[in-house]
């Protein structure tokens, strides 16, 4: 043990006095003006930042009987894509792995046992060039290929994941999409955000996110929900960790001089409800708000005046706004954020149908939807299978990874 009580209780001093530089009692009625005064609409000057679909509400629904409802849609389908995260080899090479599965529930073993499989690699020898196309193996049931990521120097982890990750989900979705009869949920947003974060990174990123590879990785998900939409079959995202900031951003350029962390804290603070008798937090009901559109941060790519990454749009841009809502679940003090391409959103009765299903979801399982459960227990590397990879991969490779001490201390795999 690294501390003593007397540590713990020097700490925890030192935390009151971080607690009473800090006095957040104002913040709810700051939440409630910005409620009230800045979010129908947000406007980032002249640009329409966020904006209600139709009215600006907070709602809430007994968890017990939205668990209990019926659910609207009678099948739904879950979305997920693994890795065994970025591995560095010495002979220069850095590659990840991604596999990307699709579940359903109900349960259907032929689509659970589908997989699409993607290794990106990224070498700083010029000469190499190790690219495949698709290789189809288990009988139909597996799709593999070999990405060449392009030369990004001290970037190369971030990159060769996120590629593979986003190229592996977008192929599936699209490969596997005919299957999915009611619902699509993706396990994360519905588009590659991590993608585009590049925009607006350094001269290095900003490049390679004009790069042909991002581009075809983008181009997925545009297809799949132009696909969705001529199948009239919705598809959403459900976000387990948002860590969007595009409303608080916006509130300090207007000059509020907003105490949040991420719009997910700006959210919890509106949706919580507190028994003032008994000074704590109501866990009985789910609470939430109606639909809003998104057009700040990385949403701005997909709003109808972006350029979608230079990836033509069959559709009305603004089918292919970011639209989303946030869900508050008071019985895990959690708050998760739902999206979906508009054009599953602007009609009122789907749109009420996509909140129900939601919610009953994350009433029943008291956290993410069943289906995306289960997609993610697919899909998910687990950390024997990623050691006994790297082996593998070490041999054919005939190179070494390259260790970390912090692997040695903590048995990092």
């Amino acid at each position: 043990m690294t501390l003593d009580r007397v540590h713990v209780d020097g700490i925890a001093r030192l935390a009151s006095a971080i607690a009473s530089a800090v006095d957040d009692s104002d913040h709810a009625d700051l939440a409630e003006r910005v409620w009230a005064d800045f979010l129908d609409p947000l406007r980032d000057g002249s640009r329409v930042v966020v904006e209600p679909v139709a009215e600006q509400r907070r709602r809430s629904v007994d968890a017990e009987d939205v668990a209990l409802a019926d659910a609207p849609f009678d099948s739904v389908h879950g979305l997920d894509s693994g890795t065994i995260n970025p591995t560095t080899f010495k002979n220069g090479l850095v590659l990840d792995v991604a596999q990307a599965a699709m579940a359903g529930v109900p349960s259907d073993l032929d689509l659970h046992r589908a997989r699409s499989l993607v290794v990106t690699v990224h070498a700083n020898d010029p000469t190499v060039d190790c690219e495949t196309d698709w290789i189809v193996d288990d009988e139909g049931y597996s799709r593999r290929k070999v990405l060449h990521a392009p030369r990004v120097d001290r970037y190369a982890e971030g990159v060769v994941h996120a590629l593979s990750l986003y190229l592996a989900e977008g192929e599936h979705a699209l490969l596997q999409a005919d299957a999915v009869d009611d619902l699509l949920v993706l396990d994360g947003p519905v588009y590659p955000m991590e993608v585009f974060t590049w925009q607006d990174g350094d001269a290095t990123l900003r490049d390679l996110a004009t790069e042909a590879t991002p581009k075809t990785v983008v181009e997925n998900y545009v297809r799949l929900v132009e696909r969705f939409v001529e199948r009239d079959v919705p598809l959403v995202g459900f976000v387990k960790n948002p860590a969007s900031r595009g409303i608080v951003q916006t509130l300090r350029k207007k000059g509020v001089e907003a105490p949040w962390s991420d719009d997910t804290a700006l959210f919890t603070r509106l949706l919580e409800r507190w028994d003032s008798e008994a000074e704590e937090r109501r866990t009985d009901c789910l609470t939430f708000t109606d639909w809003f559109v998104s057009r700040g941060g990385t949403d701005r790519t997909m709003a109808a005046g972006g350029d979608a990454l230079g990836v033509d749009r069959e559709l009305d841009p603004e089918a292919y706004e970011v639209a989303f809502f946030p869900i508050y679940d008071p019985r895990t003090d959690v708050c998760y954020r739902v999206e979906a391409p508009a054009a599953f959103v602007r009609d009122e009765a789907t749109r009420e149908r996509l909140t129900q299903q939601l919610l009953h979801d994350v009433a029943v399982a008291r956290g993410p939807p069943p289906a995306v459960q289960k997609a993610d227990e697919l899909a998910r590397i687990s950390q024997g299978e990623k050691a006994a990879l790297r082996r593998k991969l070490e041999e054919y490779l005939d190179s070494e990874e390259v260790r970390r001490y912090d692997e040695e201390r903590w048995g990092v795999m």
